[in-house]
């Protein structure tokens, strides 16, 4: 028997399912059951079904107020996975280690996923006062060193879709919720490489983040060093932190094919 050719072999229930999934990029957050039925030529009764059963698995996930779909943390998963088998966690993960035997506070590697910020992984220190772990959470960019430092280098049009559509929320007395002021922060921030926060997410915490960039100069993470404030002076953060974590942004960027 000849072989089949693998087009052969689609499964168009598959095929739909992932076209689907695929129209949720860019700027496109949420879509209703009427558009996504538009863009895939499909009966809004098909589409209905593929968003039911994208929902069962967490794939997709539907907006309560405003009826509306957007994808389900299980992308975010599936994302997480081919960024560690590509090699930013595992090209990150020595960098950490060295970078905690070294100034010993706990460091983290980061990336962008919307409006947050998500830890992808984190070296913590042994000091018995210390920052608690976030792997996997979702934390606001504008209120966090590793967010503020993917967010300095986009275009104004660009970063007004990362930060909240309505009044930027004030996690602490320090959090800047003014969009100008902030404006004004990332553009120093993009001229000196690093950023901070300056208890801005969390009373008596600090933290320092440096870019990680990959082969094509783009972007792709950050790596950062937490602490209590107490620890992170403005002379120990000048002479030693800031330093070491851009140092070890630039490592982990070396590691990934960037050259300056």
């Amino acid at each position: 028997m000849a072989k089949k050719e693998k087009s052969e072999y689609i499964i168009q229930a598959v095929s739909h399912a992932l076209d689907l999934l695929e129209q949720f990029h860019d700027e496109v957050d949420e879509l209703g059951v009427t558009e996504l039925s538009k863009r895939l030529k499909l009966h809004k009764n098909n589409v209905f079904r593929l968003l039911a059963t994208l929902e069962s698995r967490n794939y997709i996930e539907q907006n309560k107020v405003t009826e509306n779909y957007r994808l389900g943390l299980k992308t975010l998963e599936l994302g997480q996975t081919f960024i560690r088998q590509m090699g930013l966690l595992r090209q990150s993960r020595p960098v950490l280690e060295s970078l905690v035997r070294e100034c010993n506070e706990t460091t983290y590697v980061a990336i962008l996923k919307d409006s947050f910020i998500v830890y992808l992984d984190v070296v913590e220190t042994d000091l018995t006062v210390r920052v608690v772990p976030r792997v996997g959470a979702r934390l606001p960019a504008y209120a966090t060193a590793a967010g503020k430092m993917q967010l300095a280098y986009m275009t104004d049009e660009e970063l007004e879709n990362y930060l909240p559509t309505k009044e930027m929320h004030r996690y602490t007395p320090k959090t800047i919720t003014d969009r100008d002021e902030f404006k004004k922060q990332l553009k120093v921030i993009a001229e000196q490489g690093y950023a901070i926060d300056d208890e801005e997410m969390d009373p008596g915490v600090k933290c320092v983040g440096a870019p990680i960039r990959d082969y094509t100069r783009r972007i792709v993470g950050a790596v950062s060093v937490s602490g209590p404030a107490m620890r992170f002076t403005d002379e120990r953060m000048e002479k030693e932190l800031i330093p070491l974590v851009m140092r070890a942004g630039e490592e982990i960027s070396q590691k990934l094919g960037y050259h300056k």
